[in-house]
C-alpha cells in the first residue's frame, strides 16, 4: 500500500466515523493561532529546515540541551 492510498483509506474511515463530515473538519487553532490538523504526513514536513539540526544548537528550535524536558513536561519561565 502506497503512502497515498494509506492517506486515503484513513480519510474515509475517519470519514465514516464522523458519520459523512470531513475528516478536515477536525482541524483546532491554539491560541496563537497555529492549525493543528488531525493527521500530519511526510508531506507537511517538506521544506522546513531545521529538521536535521541537534538540540542545544541553532536554531534552537529542540530546546537548548539534548535531553531537554525528554523526563519532564515543558516548564513556563
Amino acid at each position: 500500500m502506497s503512502r497515498d492510498d494509506a492517506y486515503e483509506t484513513w480519510k474515509g474511515l475517519a470519514q465514516k466515523e464522523l458519520k459523512g463530515q470531513d475528516p478536515d473538519s477536525l482541524t483546532w487553532h491554539t491560541l496563537e493561532g497555529i492549525a493543528v490538523k488531525p493527521l500530519y504526513t511526510r508531506a507537511d514536513t517538506e521544506g522546513l529546515t531545521h529538521l536535521d539540526s541537534m538540540p542545544g544548537v541553532a536554531p534552537f528550535t529542540r530546546g537548548p540541551r539534548a535531553t531537554m524536558y525528554a523526563g519532564r513536561p515543558w516548564t513556563i519561565r
